[in-house]
């Protein structure tokens, strides 16, 4: 399998935070890249993941176009300011930042999971800047949910009840919700539970390397990383506008990746069913790949991910 070869960027800050990039292109030189009529490729990580998690995408996508990969704020080798109100606007508004202060040209969007959001949100925003958006299993919610909805599955209604019943309790609320949280957070960064929960994420385990392991591990020993776990833990979801009014306002492709066995997605296949539905009705155009992987299929099957894109991306 092919390993992460792109270059660090150079330093660069969003509200005043440090942000880690990565990029890699086959072009000489940015004239050549600027003249270029092939549009840029920014790469967005999913929830506790980082740049390190597009490692089979990077090598291939760069044969043919300038890619980048960015850490989101609270994520991979970013800065993790306990300050920040972490959610889908924060990561939206740094993408575009990044596609508008760093690449400079129209680019495509590309994001997995809590990325995914992100990516549509900014390819939304950038309006024709926006050269494409792909999304990979995204997260995101429809104006006809509600976030504060019952959770179905035992995880979601033990983290309400903590989140919102126990929370009445001021005690309970300063001292043992806190607490409850950093054991959770202690249990989850061990390298045999991560190891533990990428097997149940991935449908195809090949690729749960002590690569990838390490990789979500080494982020979690940063200072500031529980208070983003903790953080990102009690949202509902990644917040912003909800997906089907993100969709009105693209005026850019749109390629939808789905991992058919995602066992984090409630109701994957009915969430698909919506996405297709909305896009419809948005009148956008867009194309639709169905691939036997998990929540990740990126890393998990990367040579099917890479072909479609690939195709798309000359498609479009």
């Amino acid at each position: 399998m092919s390993v992460l070869v792109a270059t660090p960027n150079a330093p660069w800050s969003y509200l005043g935070h440090e942000v880690y990039s990565v990029s890699s292109s086959p072009l000489s030189s940015l004239e050549d890249a600027l003249e270029s009529q092939l549009p840029a490729v920014l790469l967005v990580h999913g929830f506790g993941a980082s740049t390190d998690h597009w490692r089979h995408n990077i090598p291939v996508l760069s044969q043919s176009h300038e890619v980048h990969a960015i850490d989101l704020l609270g994520f991979g080798r970013s800065a993790k300011p306990s300050t920040l109100n972490y959610g889908g606007d924060l990561w939206k508004e740094q993408v575009v930042a990044y596609v508008k202060e760093r690449i400079g040209r129209r680019t495509v969007i590309v994001g997995n999971s809590l990325g995914g959001y992100a990516a549509l949100a900014a390819g939304a925003d950038l309006k024709s800047e926006s050269a494409g958006v792909v999304l990979l299993n995204a997260a995101g919610y429809f104006s006809d949910e509600k976030l504060s909805s019952a959770p179905k599955d035992l995880g979601g209604r033990i983290r309400r009840g903590i989140g919102v019943g126990l929370s009445r309790d001021l005690m309970v609320k300063w001292f043992v919700y806190p607490l409850i949280q950093r054991l959770i957070f202690e249990n989850l960064r061990r390298p045999d539970v991560i190891r533990k929960t990428l097997k149940q994420v991935y449908i195809d385990s090949t690729n749960v390397d002590d690569a990838l392991v390490e990789s979500i591990r080494r982020p979690s020993l940063d200072p500031g990383a529980f208070q983003v776990f903790a953080k990102v833990f009690q949202a509902r979801g990644p917040q912003g506008k909800p997906i089907d009014e993100l969709f009105q306002n693209l005026q850019s492709p749109l390629l939808l990746l789905w991992g058919d066995s995602d066992p984090w997605l409630r109701n994957a296949r009915a969430k698909q069913d919506k996405f297709r539905l909305f896009a419809q009705q948005a009148s956008l155009q867009f194309k639709e790949v169905v691939l036997n992987a998990g929540h990740c299929p990126h890393d998990e099957v990367p040579e099917l991910v890479n072909k479609e894109m690939l195709i798309w991306l000359q498609s479009n």
